[in-house]
């Protein structure tokens, strides 16, 4: 079985040889133990890959992301990083008043100058599950042009600006999925943060009607060009799991141990393939791996029910040890 056979067989819940793998390990993970990461990769190869592409050059960013002190985005505004290999705080937000938004101008050249000519190529090229990438983190976005105070106040009063703001993000959203959707990928991700330990940032029915008819456009077009929608998103969203379901959500990627994992499976399983993951908080820097396993038995015994919808997916912080990593993937190995 291919990796692309192993991943799509994930997605239908029709039980594939084993789990799907894939780690997202941090910058500084290649930055300084890039020794360890191909001790994992060689005994643990991964069934993702992303194809070859660039987005336009932007004429606003400036410094560098991940690294200590200030840079900008391609969106104006700056960021501050106290922490290598995390992206930082927004700072100086593009929008912190809005009197900006008049003469504000989104950086369309990410996507009218991409260079999407060797997607195809490098899909062929591969037997892995290609999944593209794509700008859609339209919250995230709104929160890093307004601040995130500001834009929970906006939200509350349901401001003028925010909808307009909402509307001029989302129809250049569209027009960058609507071009991944024309590939050859297999699948494509979109991510927005929606929750915090306990709870929804915001309430639930405000997320309905705000901000669920745009992931449900993103999906929709992601479906209609033959494509497997996965969704990215922090926090306990426990409360939006039915919703994204509903939009048509193929794999979802969620901090599993913010919930409970239990109930997600008795609900959801054979639904919606749970995309990873387990604990980055507690168990992986600080665990044992006998911990982790017990871990990630707990969450196969919940998640998989028979039908081998779900993907050994994890995050390797900065203070996580390899043998942490090894024994996710090893209590991952054996037939669904």
């Amino acid at each position: 079985m291919t990796s692309r056979e192993r991943v799509i067989r994930a997605l239908r819940f029709q039980k594939p040889d084993r789990a799907p793998r894939e780690v997202w390990a941090l910058p500084a993970i290649e930055w300084h133990r890039a020794d360890e990461m191909a001790k994992l990769i060689e005994r643990f190869p991964m069934d993702f890959t992303t194809p070859r592409f660039s987005y336009g050059p932007s004429r606003r960013a400036r410094g560098e992301e991940y690294r200590m002190g200030e840079w900008w985005d391609a969106w104006g505004s700056g960021w501050l990083v106290l922490e290598e290999s995390r992206l930082g705080e927004v700072k100086w937000p593009a929008l912190a008043d809005w009197s900006a938004l008049d003469s504000y101008e989104l950086p369309w050249e990410l996507v009218r100058e991409a260079d999407f000519s060797q997607v195809n190529q490098s899909c062929a090229e591969t037997d892995l599950f290609v999944r593209g990438g794509s700008l859609a983190n339209i919250f995230e976005r709104m929160q890093f042009l307004r601040g995130t105070e500001n834009l929970f106040l906006d939200l509350a009063y349901g401001v003028k600006e925010v909808y307009r703001l909402r509307d001029m993000l989302h129809d250049m959203l569209v027009t960058e999925l609507k071009m991944w959707a024309e590939t050859e990928v297999d699948g494509i991700g979109f991510c927005d943060d929606w929750g915090a330990q306990r709870s929804l940032l915001i309430s639930p029915d405000l997320w309905r009607s705000f901000f669920k008819p745009l992931y449900k456009d993103y999906c929709d077009i992601i479906h209609e060009g033959g494509k497997f929608a996965f969704f990215h998103s922090d926090g306990c969203i426990e409360a939006i799991y039915p919703d994204l379901i509903e939009i048509g959500v193929d794999a979802l990627n969620s901090q599993l141990f913010c919930m409970n994992i239990e109930e997600l499976g008795r609900k959801y399983r054979g639904k919606i393939t749970f995309w990873g993951e387990v604990d980055r908080q507690h168990l992986l820097p600080h665990g044992t791996p006998e911990e982790v396993r017990a871990a990630v038995r707990r969450a196969r015994a919940a998640l998989d029910g028979g039908t081998g919808g779900v993907i050994a997916q994890c995050e390797w912080g900065v203070n996580d040890p390899l043998q942490n990593i090894m024994a996710l993937f090893e209590e991952w190995e054996g037939p669904l």
